[in-house]
């Protein structure tokens, strides 16, 4: 005993005693900030460190979540411990950004009537709104979306992006409102079709897409919400335009997107868009101050947005390759206002094989006209006409004024887009980090009344690499001298050391 006192009388046990005891305090300090960190809410336990940012979620689905008034489902019919880690991280994190969001988990493997009950398979989710009666399914695989295309060249498909948030806030804004757009996407002159990006996009904002012959049926149908030319390359007949003018005179919402021209001369289309105060440039449109490394057809354009095309625009750049270009003019009718959202830089050029024209040139703008009713305007006249045979002066002032808040008036909209490259899978794709689809559905939910992009495009999983293509003087001092001068330091060192 008197062996064991004096041991831990020693310097060496008191430092030794010491030691255990800050080990201790460090562990329990350590237990008990875990617990505290583990109360935390999700999403600000969660911290998102992955390269490509997949738990990053935009300030469009933000807005959506802190507005959302319903209630909202989302029943996850798989084995949480089985799922991937990433489907549920984000799955916490997005339904932590609302009350009205809740994530119910269900083993179909346990629960086989679930499958049937919900009508789903198996590693998909089913969003649901019970005020609104509205459900839809995403699947895990719209999610993690594999490249089947790689399966070819090295025989196993890889994944290629994630999109999560884009999927969960689609099916958030489908189940929770009653509107659904009808878009018409004329065909007949050669227009080009949508990239699968842009019909992705468009799907999630919920518009219903319908293609429309104009050349066999020129009239436009009553529940057309927006009118979508791509890229034509024969032009419009006499009748196509007048039932068109017809269309946009009544309130109707238009949207051109030009594409080569060099393919064919349209004049018929180009007179509707003078009426609305644009006319088309002679040539492919350069820009000496705002290019792509030198490149003066490769255009980064001036943007001017209004907060329709600005939502979730935040480096405003978007990129136009050979463009054509337009010049505003004064439109035919005075009741018609048109603004370029889109231009080039004052640097920029009109080209062609005999000439170079400088000037600003307009590469995107919308012409707004405010319409009213024929049929309510009418009435309005006839009722006018006979409140005024049974009123005295007094009354009919306030008659008429009454008469005329009773008008319909609504505001047609032609929205043209010079360049059919701005949602070009070779633009959108190889500048994935620029905003041309963003910019695009913006133009094309501006159209729509109270309507907000609410499209997400995904994030990539593709690996990233750092390289240098041209390393030069860089590629020496990483290769040769900071080698070099670790070894001379690391012998001057066991020099010094062999000498002490």
């Amino acid at each position: 005993m008197n062996r064991i006192k004096k041991f831990f009388q020693t310097t060496e046990s008191r430092n030794g005693s010491y030691s255990v005891g800050i080990t201790v305090l460090v562990l329990v300090i350590v237990i008990i900030l875990n617990l505290i960190v583990g109360q935390l809410p999700e999403k600000i336990r969660n911290i998102d460190v992955s390269s490509t940012k997949i738990y990053e979620i935009t300030d469009t689905s933000k807005e959506l979540l802190k507005k959302l008034d319903q209630d909202v489902t989302m029943t996850v019919l798989a084995d949480k411990s089985d799922t991937d880690e990433r489907i549920k991280t984000f799955l916490s994190k997005y339904s932590a950004l609302s009350d009205h969001i809740s994530v119910k988990w269900i083993d179909p493997v346990l629960h086989p009537s679930a499958l049937n009950e919900y009508q789903a398979s198996e590693n998909s989710i089913v969003v649901s709104c019970e005020e609104t009666g509205k459900t839809t399914t995403v699947s895990f695989d719209d999610i993690i979306v594999m490249d089947q295309a790689s399966y070819y060249y090295t025989g196993t498909a890889t994944e290629a992006e994630f999109d999560g948030e884009g999927q969960l806030t689609s099916a958030v804004n489908y189940v929770t409102t009653t509107e659904n757009h009808t878009i018409y996407r004329t065909s007949g002159h050669g227009e080009s079709t949508f990239s699968t990006t842009i019909s992705d996009l468009m799907d999630k904002s919920n518009d219903t897409v319908t293609e429309l012959n104009t050349v066999m049926d020129a009239s436009i149908p009553e529940d057309c919400d927006l009118l979508l030319m791509y890229a034509p390359t024969t032009d419009l007949s006499e009748t196509e335009v007048s039932a068109l003018e017809a269309y946009l005179q009544k309130g109707g919402k238009m949207m051109v997107i030009l594409g080569d021209k060099e393919k064919g001369e349209l004049p018929n289309l180009e007179a509707l868009m003078k009426t609305y105060g644009l006319e088309m440039a002679d040539g492919y449109i350069a820009d000496t101050q705002r290019n792509y490394q030198g490149n003066y057809y490769y255009i980064f354009p001036e943007l001017s947005l209004d907060s329709d095309l600005s939502s979730g625009i935040s480096s405003e750049m978007v990129l136009v390759i050979n463009s054509h270009g337009l010049t505003q003019i004064d439109p035919a009718r005075d009741t018609i206002t048109t603004t370029p959202f889109m231009t080039t830089s004052q640097g920029g050029y009109a080209v062609t094989e005999d000439a170079q024209t400088e000037g600003t040139y307009v590469l995107g703008a919308v012409a707004t006209e405010s319409v009213t009713d024929a049929a309510s305007a009418d009435a309005a006249t006839s009722d006018s006409a006979e409140n005024a045979e049974d009123t005295d002066a007094t009354s009919e002032t306030d008659t008429s004024e009454n008469t005329a808040s009773e008008v319909n008036t609504t505001q047609s909209r032609l929205t043209v887009i010079a360049s059919a490259s701005l949602i070009d899978p070779q633009v959108t794709d190889s500048f994935s980090t620029l905003e041309n689809s963003q910019l695009f559905m913006n133009a094309v939910t501006a159209n729509f009344d109270d309507t907000q992009n609410i499209s997400i495009e995904p994030k990539s999983l593709t690996a990233e690499y750092n390289s240098v293509q041209h390393g030069g003087l860089l590629s020496i001092l990483v290769i040769f001298v900071l080698p070099a001068a670790v070894l001379i330091s690391g012998l001057v060192v066991w020099i010094r050391r062999r000498r002490a």
